[in-house]
């Protein structure tokens, strides 16, 4: 019911994110089986999504490159760049541990 709500919402716009998750629904809906403090976490720590997607960013103006020495030092700096991000704390995580050993206790280690 909620997605046909963002369908009648969102489709004029937007139409492949519903039509996706119609084709893909066995893989979308346990997702969102997991209260929402889990679902941030899943969601906002994607980090190899995240790396694509900032590298793409650094070479996605560069209609070419001179040499491939040109491109991996591009690359290079790009990700020293982004590994300044990675000792940044995983936002909400204390939420989501909370609610993993409610809903997980009997794999999650006695801290």
């Amino acid at each position: 019911m909620e997605l046909t709500a963002f369908e009648e919402k969102w489709d004029k716009t937007h139409p492949t994110i519903s039509q996706s998750w119609r084709r893909n629904w066995a893989q979308v809906i346990p997702f969102f089986a997991y209260p929402a403090d889990i679902r941030k976490v899943i969601y906002t720590t994607n980090a190899i999504e995240s790396l694509n997607m900032s590298l793409r960013k650094v070479t996605k103006n560069r209609g070419s490159f001179p040499n491939d020495e040109a491109m991996l030092k591009l690359l290079y700096l790009a990700l020293r760049n982004i590994a300044k991000k990675w000792t940044l704390p995983i936002r909400d995580w204390k939420a989501a541990m909370n609610r993993f050993s409610i809903l997980f206790e009997d794999r999650m280690p006695n801290l």
